[in-house]
Parts: structure tokens; C-alpha cells; sequence
């Protein structure tokens, strides 16, 4: 039974991934965050009660050194890293934050890990967005071009990371994977939210008109991808998780809008597009496919059905929370 250390046990990708590991049973995992523990509502590995599990609150721009001694006591063979600054739009207006958590402070830890000899795999979550709009399905090796401060953080960590994995055979693999949704997920992302105001009889914002193409991929087919890849991956390489075909947000939202009965143009207001919103994000993942054997296997139109259950099953405890993304420094 190998030990595992999840960095940002507290987000929707990194409590998923919690979640899978604990079902497998296999693991003895060790979850880090910045912020206290939520509530099973978002963390669904709390509903487990699971032995095999343990929270610890440290913060990495701040608590390097407590981190290390947590490491050296539970030395990992995996650390898998889904801590970051991860919103768009905010990071216009607090930059430098950006690139304090994604690149000043992933670099910090990089080279506290690359000298731990226990640690067999670091797998780092990266994002699409460092490849800018997406023209056809691009492949690991496309250029970086980054369009946005939070993009352009990620890249930077990116390329940091990738300077240790070439001196110090520090054993990096680098996941991106497209559009995750799905139950627990921020209540501000566009498929809960949806679904929350028009429970509420409010009219969903939609930005551009929702012409802008994502790939929408549910977030236990990408938990099952970031496993294959701790287990499988080789170090150095980057593996893309996405679905088979992108989809316009508003048919999206169209879909959503059409299961709680609500005609679109009643159900949708639209406004202006955001600074930097890339026109497509299509990504080939056939490297993943044929290295794992890995495959999305729940379909969009499942995986919505699943996530507007979860907000009718819980709306008035949903409703406690903001629905709005609240910046922490």
C-alpha cells in the first residue's frame, strides 16, 4: 500500500481524485490545502470516513518548511499537484497572485522535491488554457501562447517544472485535462450554476452568447486518467485528457435549460465576452488512449443529468453558499 500527498485536497478536481483513490482501496492518502477542510457537500470523500485518509492544512506560498517535514515523515511515491490560482477572469485584476501560487511557488516546491528520494512520480495538473485558442485537436507538443495572466502563470510553472525534470531527473508527468465538471463542482462554473438559477427562476448570463467552444469532460473520467498516469507515466511527458468532440457553451446550457423545462430564451441573458476568452478548447488525447488504454466513458449528456440531480437533491444547502468566485490571496 503506497502513500499518496494531494496537494489542493480542497478543489473539485483534488477531492475527486481522493475519492477514487480511497474507492480503489490501494492507497494511504495524505490531503494538503491552504484553507480548512469544506463540507461533503463539495468533498465527497468525507461521506467515506476512511482510514486511509488524513487533512492537513498548510498553505505552500507560506508553510514550505512544515511541508517538508510532513513529507519526510509520510514520504509519498506519489505527489500529485492540483493546488493553484485557477480562475480566468479574476486574474486581471490580481496578476502578480497568479504567478506567486502557479509559477514563484511551484518552483519553490520543486526543488524541495528534488532531492526526496522516496518519490517515485510527481504528476502536476496543468491547463489547455497554456496553449491559448485551440485551432483542430493540437497535441502535447503545440507551442505555449498564453492569453491570460492565469494562462500565462500556468505556463510559467509549466516550463519551470520541466527544468528540474531535465537536471535533476526530477520525475514530473504533466497532466492537461479539458473542461472538468460534474457533482461538488464551484458553484459558479457554468453547469451548476446554470442549474441553480434557473431552479431559482433567474436568468443565466451568458457570456459571448455562448459561442465559445469547450470540452466538457466528467470529472471521474479525468480521476481515472491522473491515476493512470501516477501508476504509468512515463517521467518528462505530458499526457491530454479530453473528450471525443467539443460543444458550444450555450448548447450547454440549452441542454440544462431543456431537463428543468425552462425555454432558452427565458432561461438565458446574454452579456459581453471576457477579456481573453479563447474561441475553442480541442485538445488530442490519443497519447493518453494508447498509452493507458484510458477513455472517457461518461457521456456529457449522463454526466449533466448527474450534476443537476446533485443541485435539486441539495439546492437549500447550495443556496447557503455564494455563487459568485471569492478571491483568497
Amino acid at each position: 500500500m503506497k502513500n499518496v500527498l494531494v496537494i489542493g485536497s480542497n478543489s473539485f478536481s483534488g477531492s475527486d481524485y481522493i475519492d477514487w483513490l480511497l474507492e480503489l482501496g490501494t492507497y494511504k492518502v495524505l490531503g494538503i490545502s491552504r484553507s480548512p477542510e469544506k463540507s461533503a457537500l463539495f468533498l465527497p470523500y468525507k461521506k467515506r470516513q476512511s482510514p486511509l485518509y488524513h487533512f492537513e492544512q498548510i498553505d505552500l506560498n507560506t508553510d514550505l518548511v512544515k511541508l517538508e517535514q510532513l513529507l519526510d515523515d509520510f514520504k509519498p511515491a506519489f505527489v500529485v499537484n492540483f493546488a493553484a490560482q485557477s480562475e480566468v477572469a479574476p486574474s486581471w485584476e490580481h496578476p502578480h497572485h497568479w504567478f506567486q501560487t502557479n509559477a514563484v511557488s511551484l518552483t519553490e516546491l520543486a526543488n524541495l522535491l528534488k532531492s526526496k528520494r522516496y518519490l517515485e512520480k510527481y504528476v502536476h495538473i496543468s491547463s489547455p488554457e497554456v496553449y491559448g485558442s485551440c485551432e483542430g485537436f493540437i497535441t502535447e507538443s503545440a507551442p505555449l501562447n498564453p492569453t491570460t495572466p492565469y494562462a500565462a502563470s500556468k505556463a510559467a510553472g509549466d516550463l519551470s517544472l520541466f527544468t528540474f525534470a531535465k537536471n535533476f531527473d526530477f520525475p514530473l508527468v504533466m497532466i492537461r485535462a479539458t473542461n472538468v465538471y460534474g457533482a461538488h463542482q464551484q458553484l459558479f462554473k457554468i453547469i451548476p450554476r446554470t442549474a441553480i438559477y434557473l431552479l431559482n427562476r433567474k436568468k443565466i448570463p451568458l457570456h459571448g452568447g455562448g459561442v465559445a467552444v469547450k470540452s466538457y469532460i466528467h470529472i471521474r473520467d479525468v480521476s481515472r486518467g491522473e491515476w493512470m498516469a501516477m501508476e504509468q507515466g512515463k517521467p518528462g511527458e505530458i499526457y491530454h485528457l479530453s473528450p471525443d468532440r467539443g460543444v458550444a457553451v450555450r448548447d450547454v446550457v440549452g441542454a440544462i435549460a431543456a431537463k428543468l423545462k425552462t425555454p432558452f430564451e427565458e432561461a438565458v441573458e446574454i452579456t459581453e465576452e471576457r477579456l481573453g476568452q479563447d474561441k475553442a478548447y480541442t485538445i488530442d488525447s490519443t497519447k493518453a488512449r494508447e498509452a493507458f488504454g484510458w477513455a472517457p466513458t461518461i457521456s456529457l449528456e449522463s454526466g449533466v443529468e448527474q450534476t443537476v440531480h446533485w443541485v435539486q437533491t441539495n439546492l437549500d444547502a447550495i443556496l447557503e453558499y455564494p455563487l459568485h468566485y471569492v478571491h483568497k490571496e
